[in-house]
């Protein structure tokens, strides 16, 4: 059990002991508060000492002083005493009802706190110690308890009440401790279980960034180095190529590249950005690598900056995929917006696949556009056929 779950359980034992205690103790006092029930002089005697008592478990049930344990039990034997002093006007039938009660459940209520294992931040002591503990003070509650009342109340009968009220309590004192440490320790265990999911998730998800990275990124450029550049000049490819370099230094060095809004990576975290600045950038980019981009629609929109980097990013892999892909130099973006949503709809007129075909072995498709999407609230339709073009829809949430 952690520290945090010892503490827990000691609180719990000792409001325990605090609730069941002043339970029994104003119980007992009742016995003799009404008029007739006990004569003045032993309720001026014993008035002081309940309060003591009752101070005394108000207190423990706060933050445990060990003081106020040994001050509360030895006022309660005191408390016994007087109330079968005969001088005192004791014992009566109402003196040896209080005396029980206080006997059988306000002392025995400290039982709690050493089967409980509840005080000194919860170092347990050792069984022996504590049961022991529990023996002589039951036996020195039982002895007085039996004397305050022997003259009104059948030999043994008061003791067996003693016994019952202490055993019970001692049981319910370490049946609690032991319950509330078993359900600790599961909440733990849970809790750790979660943390190894959680901790599985973000490996998870930092793997899936950093395939769509590579893909977006350093896969793109070699693959246009693969087919020799055909349609991107020299001066295009070194500049793509540099930024895949800065980039792949930045991984090596320890860094943690994000997406920036001219569709690329970059170290620092981006704020929310006006999207038609941005999509002047990804048209440069497209001419630059030798695709032709016609646009049309909303200019600026405003998104927040992740769901901003993600549909960007898609849209870029799109116009990407009709570049290498579709057989023509030249695509059409339409992007509109309501209440809730931005579109964009990328369309070429180029040789068209079948999308079925494709399903989840694609990484450009799959993670760069579709999850990449889903991870920020949003959707991706596709509609293509062989010979018919293609037609891809992301919807972004605002």
């Amino acid at each position: 059990m952690t520290v945090s779950g010892q503490r827990g359980n000691a609180r719990l034992m000792r409001r325990t002991t605090r609730l069941i205690g002043l339970i029994f103790i104003v119980s007992s006092f009742f016995c003799i508060e009404v008029p007739g029930a006990a004569p003045s002089v032993m309720l001026l005697t014993v008035l002081p000492l309940y309060g003591i008592m009752a101070i005394g478990l108000y207190l423990i049930g706060g933050t445990l002083t060990f003081i106020w344990l040994p001050i509360t039990f030895v006022t309660g034997l005191v408390t016994i005493w007087a109330l079968g002093f005969d001088r005192l006007g004791g014992p009566t039938e109402s003196t040896v009802s209080a005396a029980t009660l206080l006997g059988a459940g306000g002392l025995a209520s400290l039982s709690i706190l050493f089967m409980g294992n509840s005080w000194r931040l919860g170092k347990p002591w050792r069984i022996g110690w504590r049961i022991g503990w529990v023996a002589f003070a039951f036996a020195a509650t039982a002895a007085l308890t039996e004397w305050a009342s022997d003259t009104l109340t059948p030999a043994g009968s008061t003791v067996a009440i003693v016994f019952v009220g202490w055993l019970a309590i001692s049981i319910v004192g370490y049946w609690m401790s032991v319950s509330v440490a078993r359900a600790l320790k599961r909440v733990n265990h849970l809790g750790l279980a979660h943390l190894a999911e959680r901790q599985a998730t973000e490996v998870e998800s930092m793997r899936r960034q950093g395939a769509r990275l590579m893909h977006d990124t350093v896969l793109a450029t070699l693959t246009l180095l693969a087919h020799s550049g055909v349609g991107v000049s020299p001066d295009a490819l070194r500049e793509q190529a540099a930024e895949d370099a800065r980039l792949l230094r930045q991984l090596r060095l320890g860094g943690t590249p994000m997406p920036r809004e001219t569709a690329g990576y970059m170290v620092e975290a981006t704020e929310t950005t006006e999207l038609g600045h941005t999509l002047e950038s990804v048209k440069q980019r497209c001419l630059r690598m030798g695709l032709e981009v016609s646009w049309h629609g909303a200019g600026r929109i405003l998104l927040r900056s992740t769901v901003l980097d993600a549909f960007l990013l898609s849209l870029a892999e799109c116009l990407e995929n009709v570049r290498r892909h579709s057989g023509v130099g030249a695509a059409d973006v339409t992007i509109t917006e309501d209440d809730t949503t931005v579109r964009a709809v990328v369309t070429d007129a180029g040789v068209g696949f079948d999308p079925g075909g494709v399903g989840g072995t694609s990484l450009g498709i799959s993670e760069s556009i579709v999850a990449r999407m889903h991870d920020v609230g949003g959707r991706t339709r596709l509609f293509s056929a062989p010979g018919s073009g293609t037609t891809v829809v992301i919807e972004a949430p605002k």
